[in-house]
């Protein structure tokens, strides 16, 4: 009696494609957890997209549907808009006109914009008495009328003292660190009295060590005593 032939299994297949298999449906579950991942709360994308709208100073951006851009656009209602794009200018006007009229009493006097402040300088030589902190009688009505101008914005403040080289020793001030701090603090406390708000003004001192001119001429040192006013454009 014939045997019968036993039927044949399918072949093993190569040990390399159980590998692949494993690497497949790991790849597999990453992008899953990728997909998953990138689900994103509308409320919070229009949030980001508004901020972003408000930092680059604009009012509208590109509508979407259905994954295809229209060539309309929409306008996004910002009820705080930047105050750097809203009142920049204005703000710019307004401290030009402190500086020409200070130019116009002889007091040296400019502007510059750094990063999110906007620094109005004025020179102390003419402001405070060699060695003081207390301003002169007309330089006090000047800062005064400068916060009455200023406070409407209610902008914080930060008030900078700046003094040259020349060393100063005495009981009240021992070196030009207390005597920067002084004049910012006197100033300060001219804005407080009147009436700009206590909690967004502030006062530092800095002494010699950031002169914006050589030290080694009468000249440079003048230009070294100072005080600025640091106006923060984001309140």
């Amino acid at each position: 009696m014939a045997l019968r032939k036993k039927k044949e299994e399918c072949p093993k297949p190569p040990a390399w494609l159980t590998s692949f298999g494993d690497l497949m449906s790991l790849l597999l579950t990453f992008f899953i957890l990728l997909y998953s991942m990138s689900i994103i709360s509308l409320e919070k994308f229009y949030q980001v997209l508004k901020g972003l709208v408000e930092a680059f100073g604009g009012r509208q951006v590109l509508y979407s549907e259905d994954g295809a851009m229209r060539a309309s656009r929409i306008p996004i209602e910002m009820e705080n808009m930047h105050y750097r794009v809203k009142k920049f200018a204005e703000l710019k006007k307004e401290i030009n006109q402190i500086k020409n009229q200070l130019q116009s009493m002889g007091i040296e006097a400019d502007y510059l914009v750094t990063g999110t402040c906007m620094k109005l300088r004025v020179n102390s030589s003419r402001l405070f008495p060699p060695g003081s902190e207390e301003p002169y009688p007309q330089a006090k009505e000047l800062f005064l009328d400068m916060c009455q101008r200023l406070k409407p914005y209610s902008l914080p403040i930060t008030f900078e003292g700046y003094t040259d080289n020349r060393p100063i020793s005495s009981p009240r001030f021992p070196s030009n660190w207390e005597l920067s701090a002084a004049r910012a603090v006197s100033v300060l406390r001219l804005f407080i009295e009147c009436g700009y708000p206590k909690d967004i003004l502030s006062a530092v001192g800095y002494g010699e060590y950031h002169p914006i001119a050589p030290n080694d001429t009468p000249q440079g040192r003048e230009k070294n005593r100072r005080i600025e006013f640091c106006i923060k454009l984001n309140p």
